[in-house]
């Protein structure tokens, strides 16, 4: 893969071929900043966990830590998920399937994918799958 510059201004844009290689680029640039800060955030959620026990010694206090800690836990958990799904989307841009619907084939859209840049379905298939999802809940 050969390396491409963007210039530091660069949008994507609807008039521009659906994911040229400017446009590659700069999802890969804006999930590896993503995947980042997720991982420095999840650095000082271990450094604040592993500083050991709790030490108060009102109930009330304790507590909260508790509550605190729980919340941080939850929190890193959903932020490794999201790791692994920036992870499959840093995938799909180096087999070149990124950008487009895993289901249909035809492209995501560059609004979704500015929004959503670990989107795998358009957002007619994602609907799909909501309603389904809805249908076979109501069961």
């Amino acid at each position: 893969m050969r390396m491409i510059t963007l210039p530091p201004d660069y949008t994507p844009s609807d008039e521009e071929e659906f994911m040229n290689p400017l446009q590659v680029e700069y999802f890969r640039q804006k999930l590896l900043r993503w995947r980042a800060d997720l991982l420095k955030e999840a650095d000082g959620t271990l450094a604040s966990l592993s500083e050991g026990g709790i030490h108060e010694s009102d109930i009330t206090d304790r507590a909260s830590v508790e509550t605190d800690r729980a919340f941080e836990l939850r929190t890193r958990d959903r932020a490794r998920k999201l790791i692994a799904k920036i992870n499959m989307a840093l995938l799909r841009i180096e087999d070149g399937s990124y950008g487009f619907c895993e289901e249909t084939g035809e492209p995501i859209g560059l609004k979704r994918l500015e929004a959503r840049p670990i989107a795998t379905l358009s957002i007619d298939a994602q609907e799909r799958h909501e309603r389904m999802e809805k249908v076979h809940r109501d069961d």
